[in-house]
């Protein structure tokens, strides 16, 4: 797990090229004009980018997900919010779907905060829980 500002990305552009690919379009687009969406980086959906606007939600009410297939790349646009997080050891997912790549689990997880221009890097070992207010419910953009 990586978690950062988008200024200090190009140290992590070495880990894949996939990853600078990814890296790239988060600068040189203006995110903030994207509308919701699926948007192509790379043929084959080997790299996209997936426009979200949503409200946060208490803890209680968002998910715990992980990914098999894709390391998952979630920048905040606007807004902040908590994400859940902790590493996969011996956890077992209450729901698992290879072929849309992801798994949800129940396991208590600690809170990191995300605010406008921060990213993380969610390798398919650590478990996430995006979408967790910080004090009240609020909007955020975001890109996955």
């Amino acid at each position: 797990m990586i978690i950062d500002k988008l200024e200090n990305s190009g140290i992590y552009k070495n880990l894949n090229e996939r990853f600078l690919k990814a890296f790239e379009f988060l600068k040189e687009t203006n995110l903030t004009e994207l509308n919701t969406g699926k948007y192509p980086i790379e043929e084959n959906d080997n790299v996209f980018a997936l426009v979200q606007s949503y409200n946060t939600k208490p803890s209680s009410e968002a998910i715990m997900e992980s990914h098999f297939k894709y390391a998952d790349i979630q920048f905040m646009v606007s807004g902040s919010e908590h994400i859940g997080v902790t590493t996969l050891t011996n956890q077992q997912p209450r729901e698992k779907n290879e072929e849309n790549d992801y798994a949800f689990y129940d396991t208590p997880t600690s809170l990191i905060k995300m605010e406008q221009g921060m990213f993380a890097v969610f390798f398919p070992d650590d478990l996430h829980m995006p979408g967790v207010m910080v004090e009240t419910s609020s909007e955020v953009k975001k890109l996955w």
